[in-house]
């Protein structure tokens, strides 16, 4: 172990130096497809840039500022919002966001926002798919619930027609996360309490994803894993499909780890017949993606992605850095070779400063610092 951390410190100096000048001067911000050498180049062998929460607006400004007043440091890690899906496709290169799920079997549990009677409105939403049955699609309930589409289904069906008007995309990565914390209720106004995420719940996630999205058009873990006996040995003795199958596919995983997960695997191992691959632990039959938040260790992501999972790591997180400028995160998590860089800034907010986050080159992708092979082109992906 201490020889493969000291390589992997020799590789990532080597390949700093590669981040601080950029990999590519091509500006072609499209993706091309059936190149002379993408057979050779594994999904997994490419760096792209993804959004955090990427459903979310802004808030209200006059509940902004209620909540600023009552919790001020809550309220400035909420201040961020991202444009609606397809245009962050088309307009900004975003090839993996991030979908925030409450389960609402009848429906109508968010159609009410209690907190709108403290600026003296009716807490009535008066949107109607708000009322239908099935997973809602918001960050905090009764406070940060501004979001692009309202249902898991609107969203799903979104990202379909993207892809089936542009189906030679680079694979894209859905992470979704289960919500059903329970926030304060300071004021006793009657926020809703959400219902908890069991077995039933989390099957509810997949069949919705079934309903928008034909398997062909999926990368599911029985594909990925194909005739190995666990998802884990596929990927370190197979490795990933190519780009060439699969480029106009999407592929989606769970964000949350713990009893969520775990109650996600039960009854299915090695995630067979499920939608979602998990953020699983290295040795466990599941394990293919892994979250690692925080970049600072990226001498530990490189080694996982020369291993062959894949990782999604984040470039900033709480309006911090782009408050800030500070760019140190940011040049982390390039460095650290995790496929999927996401941020909440793909453009500066010049509200604080001009921080934002690109793959370098200004790519919509990269040949992977940590794992590119020999004959991978910037310009061919």
């Amino acid at each position: 172990m201490k020889r493969s951390r000291v390589l992997a410190g020799i590789t990532g100096f080597c390949v700093l130096c590669a981040v601080l000048s950029g990999c590519s001067d091509s500006s072609d911000s499209s993706d091309s497809g059936n190149s002379g050498t993408e057979s050779s180049v594994a999904m997994n062998q490419v760096q792209y840039l993804g959004t955090h929460n990427s459903y979310k607006q802004l808030l209200r400004r006059d509940l902004f500022e209620i909540l600023t007043s009552f919790v001020p440091d809550v309220a400035r890690t909420l201040d961020y919002g991202h444009l609606p899906l397809a245009e962050q496709f088309t307009s900004q290169g975003i090839r993996q966001i991030e979908l925030d799920v409450f389960h609402d079997p009848k429906g109508g549990l968010y159609s009410e926002r209690q907190a709108l009677v403290l600026v003296g409105e009716a807490p009535a939403s008066g949107i109607p798919a708000l009322d239908e049955p099935g997973l809602k699609v918001l960050h905090v309930q009764e406070i940060d619930y501004e979001t692009s589409c309202y249902t898991f289904l609107g969203c799903l069906r979104e990202i379909r027609n993207w892809s089936d008007d542009n189906p030679d995309h680079l694979p894209m990565l859905v992470l979704v996360e289960a919500k059903d914390a329970v926030i304060d209720d300071p004021l006793d106004l009657g926020f809703t309490i959400p219902l908890a995420f069991d077995a039933a719940a989390l099957d509810a996630i997949d069949e919705e994803v079934l309903s928008i999205f034909s398997t062909e058009s999926l990368i599911t873990p029985d594909w990925v894993r194909g005739q190995r006996a666990t998802l884990e040995e596929a990927i370190l003795t197979d490795g990933w499909p190519s780009l060439d199958q699969a480029r106009g596919r999407v592929m989606f995983a769970l964000d949350n780890g713990g009893s969520t997960r775990d109650k996600y695997i039960e009854g299915h191992p090695s995630l067979a017949g499920r939608v979602l691959f998990t953020d699983s632990e290295p040795g466990t039959p599941e394990a293919a993606f892994i979250k690692k938040n925080d970049p600072a260790d990226y001498m530990a992501i490189q080694e996982l992605v020369r291993l062959n999972y894949m990782v999604r790591t984040r470039a900033d997180a709480e309006t911090e850095q782009a408050r800030t400028g500070d760019t140190t995160r940011r040049d982390t998590a390039l460095l650290s070779g995790a496929q999927w860089i996401s941020t909440d800034y793909p453009v500066a907010d010049m509200r604080f400063t001009d921080y934002k986050v690109s793959i370098p080159g200004d790519n919509i992708a990269r040949c992977n610092p940590v794992n590119l092979p020999a004959d991978c082109q910037d310009s061919d992906l």
